[in-house]
C-alpha cells in the first residue's frame, strides 16, 4: 500500500506539463481598519470600525481600482440587526483579518486577465443595508449604528490618499447584497473620481420587484421595513425617488433604479438565482405547506406546474432588463440560465477550463471586453435546462427527466 502511494503522489507531482494537479496558491490580503471612521461616525452596527482589504496594482494596472462590496443579506427590524450585530456580518471584531482574493480579485494574469494588475479592494460589509443607510438606534441598553452609507463614504477617504484620487480607470463592483450596493454608489464614485473612468458591475444584485407565489410583495415589503429602520431613503437615488415619489423605497430595487444610473453599468446575473428562488418567488411564507421543497432542494422534484412559475420568474427578470439592453454599447449583461448566485468572485466560475459560458463566452471575458470596449456585450442564455456548463448550487435535472415541451429551448 505504501508503494502505491508513494507512486501516485510521484505521479501527481510530475504531472504539471499534462494537468493541473494543485491550485493556484491562494493570495490572502491583510484587513485594513479605517482608524479615521469615528471622526464621520462610521462604524458597524455594533459600534466597531469599518474595514476593507487592499491589494496594490502594479506595471500597467498601477492607477487603475476595482471596488469590490462584500454581500451578505440585510436586517430590517431590530431583533434581526441586533442578533447581526454580533457575527461578523455586523462587526469587524468577528470578521477573519484575512481575506481570500480569487475571481475577478485574483492576481494571476492567466485566471483574472484584464484587471490582475489592478489595485483590488474588498470592502466588508457590517451594516445590512447594502452601505446604503444612515440612522442610529438607542433605547438606554442597546445601541445600532445604521451607518452604511458613513462607512461607505469613510473608506473611500481612506482610499483616496493611498491612490484611489489619481484613479485612471475604476470598476466599482459587488455580490449579492454588494452586488446592490453598485447600483447604490454608482454615480456616487462617478462624482468623487471625476478624472477616471467609472464603470460598474453587479453580481447577482439585480433583486426583481415580484410577486411570490401567494401573489404578494413579500420582498418589497422587507425592503420597505428596511428603508425606514436604517434612514436609507436620503441616500436613494434622488431622480429616482422624486419619480417614485408616492413609494421611494422601490428605488431600493435595482430595476426601478436602473435608468436613473448615468455610469455604465455591467449585469451578471444567473436568470434562476437562487436566492430569489428562495426569498423573492418563494419565500418561506408563501410556502407554508412545502409543496415547494422538494423543488428547491432538487429539480428534479418540481412538477410542470413549478417549472412554468420558474421559467416565468426568468421571462419577468429578462422584460426587467429589456430597456437596458438596448444600449448595449456602453451597457453589458450576462444572464446565465443557472441555479447561481454571485459568480465574480469565485475562480471556478469567473474564469476555469469548465467555467459557466454563454455562446462560448465565459463571463471574465464579457466583463474584460464591455469594459475595455472590444465588443458589445449582451449575452443572454437559452432558458433551463440547456446551458450544460452552469456550477449550480441544487442539483439540476436532466433534459431528460423534464416535461417534454421543456426539451426544447425553441418552445420558450
Amino acid at each position: 500500500m505504501n508503494i502505491i502511494a508513494v507512486t501516485v503522489l510521484v505521479i501527481l507531482l510530475n504531472c504539471g506539463s499534462f494537468c493541473i494537479c494543485v491550485p493556484p496558491q491562494q493570495l490572502l490580503v491583510n484587513m485594513t481598519v479605517v482608524r479615521n471612521a469615528t471622526a464621520l461616525g462610521a462604524f458597524c452596527l455594533d459600534g466597531s470600525l469599518p474595514a476593507y482589504h487592499l491589494h496594490r496594482g502594479f506595471g500597467a494596472g498601477v492607477r487603475n481600482w476595482i471596488l469590490q462590496f462584500e454581500g451578505g443579506g440585510w436586517c430590517n427590524d431590530l431583533k434581526s440587526c441586533l442578533e447581526r450585530a454580533n457575527t461578523r456580518r455586523g462587526s469587524t471584531k468577528y470578521m477573519n483579518k484575512l481575506a481570500t482574493f480569487s475571481g475577478i480579485l485574483s492576481n494571476n494574469a492567466s485566471l483574472n486577465p484584464d484587471f490582475y494588475n489592478w489595485n483590488r479592494v474588498k470592502l466588508r460589509y457590517c451594516d445590512g443595508a447594502s452601505f446604503g443607510g444612515d440612522a442610529m438606534f438607542k433605547n438606554g441598553t442597546s445601541i445600532l449604528y445604521f451607518r452604511g452609507q458613513k462607512i461607505w463614504e469613510a473608506i473611500i477617504q481612506d482610499l483616496l490618499p493611498k491612490g484611489l484620487g489619481h484613479a485612471r480607470q475604476a470598476l466599482l463592483s459587488g455580490c449579492s447584497a454588494g452586488g446592490l450596493s453598485s447600483f447604490l454608489h454608482c454615480d456616487g464614485l462617478a462624482k468623487m473620481l471625476p478624472n477616471a473612468t467609472v464603470k460598474c458591475l453587479s453580481d447577482a444584485g439585480f433583486f426583481l420587484d415580484e410577486k411570490d407565489v401567494s401573489l404578494k410583495y413579500t420582498m418589497r415589503s422587507f425592503y420597505a421595513k428596511l428603508v425606514t429602520l436604517q434612514g436609507v431613503e436620503k441616500n436613494l437615488n434622488k431622480k429616482c425617488t422624486n419619480f417614485f415619489s408616492k413609494n421611494p423605497e422601490l428605488c431600493f430595487f435595482p430595476q426601478h433604479a436602473l435608468k436613473f444610473i448615468t455610469p455604465p453599468f455591467f449585469i451578471l446575473n444567473a436568470a434562476y438565482d437562487v436566492f430569489q428562488f428562495n426569498h423573492i418567488l418563494v419565500p418561506p411564507s408563501a410556502d407554508l405547506l412545502g409543496q415547494w421543497k422538494g423543488c428547491k432542494n432538487n429539480t428534479a422534484q418540481c412538477n410542470e406546474k413549478q417549472i412554468d412559475t420558474l421559467q416565468g420568474f426568468r421571462q419577468n427578470m429578462l422584460l426587467a432588463l429589456r430597456s437596458f439592453s438596448k444600449n448595449f454599447s456602453q451597457w453589458g449583461m450576462f444572464i446565465n440560465s443557472c441555479f447561481a448566485h454571485c459568480q465574480s468572485e469565485s475562480q471556478e466560475t469567473w474564469l476555469a477550463v469548465n467555467s459557466p459560458r454563454i455562446h462560448d463566452v465565459t463571463i471574465a471575458k464579457a466583463v474584460g471586453d464591455w469594459y475595455f470596449n472590444r465588443n458589445g456585450t449582451n449575452e443572454i442564455d437559452c432558458p433551463f435546462p440547456c446551458d450544460t456548463t452552469c456550477h449550480n448550487l441544487i442539483p439540476t435535472a436532466l433534459v431528460c427527466n423534464l416535461p417534454h415541451k421543456f426539451n426544447n429551448a425553441s418552445n420558450l
